[in-house]
């Protein structure tokens, strides 16, 4: 029995001592009844069944001719474990279930880490036939293995899809209008979900997006990371949204280098856009200006409360309404950090004891540094110099922050390694 038990925990671990399990099914056979009795009235799990039932299977059948038949409690137990062992792999419907980690593992030699993301979000599949066409599909359309990969971790119910009403015509739909394979790969394994668009509602979204970028391959640039323009209606978004931009003095370069920095903004309802707009206005900001479709992608990202605690933070920190509202037209993006991040730099600058508020206002793009990568180091640096009367010509304390990291390096660091001792290991290279 110790033995037996030692056996089926080798089937629990791997499928492999199949030909273990025959043998000690076997010797149950010839043996006791009352060891199947005992696993049967224990409920013995289901990958145990599976294996015990296909040895018990096989070994009736080898050795039925020099086997006394069994009695009928063994009988019934035979059926108990096939009927288990069935049951486990068929759904209510009666359709046998692969498991898709196991099914993209061994039959695709998908990677484990693909293999159990997809299986977490689908479990099995039903038509393994039907998966092994669409993977052949997607290969012979000029996917690569990374790429199918890619998409169906993503989106497993690809699998299941119809190569006919689904795949093939999205494939096409791009084809035709002049993508290359690599490109329709890239795009369609990045965001798999835009299989589920019609291809009716697919091309005109394609063409309108080509219409205001100017080229397919900025059209398949922006899709390989924002897919999700294809699964919007964007003739009631993002073409009247721009339409309504531009009246407003918006130019039409802006307007394209927003698509790919802030492309969910352009997905936003008409009524919303016009709002915005009509708050960055009563705050009296110039339309003419160049950061007036930042002021406006700004306001978009928060909502009033939100907005409403950026002023009260502003305000406790001293600022006036006026240096407030000057702030944000200099910079509007820089309300949009964190009401942590603008006290820090706040703290940073008038902790100097010889700057004051205006200094921030004039220079506001300081609220986006990081404090402990750009301003802290960087300061340190100016004041170890000053202070030995190592610079010929002092500098702006603006244009310290603000010059680019190489250059900074090149003029006040390199140069001076020997005097920054230990500090110049502190300096970093990133913003």
């Amino acid at each position: 029995m110790t033995l037996l038990v030692a056996l089926l925990l080798a089937c629990h671990e791997q499928e492999g001592v199949v030909a273990s399990v025959r043998q000690w099914a076997s010797f149950v056979f010839l043996t006791s009844n009352s060891v199947l009795y005992n696993l049967y009235v224990n409920n013995i799990s289901t990958v145990m069944n599976s294996c015990i039932c296909k040895a018990l299977v096989s070994v009736h059948f080898k050795h039925s001719s020099h086997l006394h038949k069994p009695p009928v409690a063994c009988s019934s137990l035979l059926r108990f474990f096939f009927s288990s062992y069935s049951s486990s792999l068929r759904p209510e419907n009666g359709k046998i279930k692969v498991p898709l980690a196991d099914y993209l593992i061994n039959r695709h030699h998908f990677s484990p880490e693909a293999a159990l993301k997809a299986s977490s979000i689908k479990k099995y599949l039903e038509k393994p036939e039907n998966s092994d066409a669409v993977l052949l599909f997607l290969k012979e359309s000029g996917f690569s293995n990374f790429h199918i990969e890619n998409m169906i971790k993503r989106a497993p119910e690809v699998l299941s899809s119809s190569i006919v009403k689904t795949v093939e015509p999205k494939i096409k739909a791009f084809q035709g209008l002049g993508f290359s394979s690599t490109d329709i790969a890239d795009v369609l394994s990045s965001d798999p979900w835009i299989l589920t668009r019609s291809v009716d509602k697919l091309v005109p979204s394609i063409l309108m997006l080509k219409s205001v970028l100017g080229s397919k391959a900025d059209v398949a640039k922006l899709l390989k990371t924002s897919g999700w323009f294809l699964k919007n209606d964007l003739e009631k978004t993002m073409m009247p949204n721009m339409e309504y931009l531009k009246s407003c003095g918006v130019s039409s370069t802006q307007i394209v280098r927003y698509v790919f920095s802030f492309p969910r903004f352009w997905l936003n309802k008409p009524d919303s856009v016009k709002d915005f707009v009509k708050r960055v206005d009563e705050i009296g900001f110039d339309r003419k200006s160049k950061m007036f479709l930042s002021a406006i992608r700004t306001i978009s990202s928060m909502s009033m409360e939100n907005w409403e605690l950026k002023l009260k933070c502003f305000r406790s920190l001293g600022f006036k309404e006026d240096d407030i509202v000057s702030t944000f037209r200099k910079s509007p993006q820089s309300f949009a950090v964190s009401e942590r991040k603008i006290r820090e730099v706040t703290e940073v600058i008038l902790g100097r004891g010889n700057l004051d508020i205006s200094f921030i206002v004039n220079n506001s793009w300081l609220l986006i540094c990081s404090v402990e990568r750009r301003l802290k180091p960087r300061l340190r640096v100016f004041d170890i110099l000053v202070s030995k009367n190592l610079l010929r010509r002092k500098p702006q304390l603006a244009t310290i922050c603000r010059i680019p990291e190489k250059v900074f390096l090149k003029m006040y660091v390199l140069p001076y390694s020997d005097e920054l001792g230990e500090l110049y290991p502190l300096v970093r290279t990133d913003n």
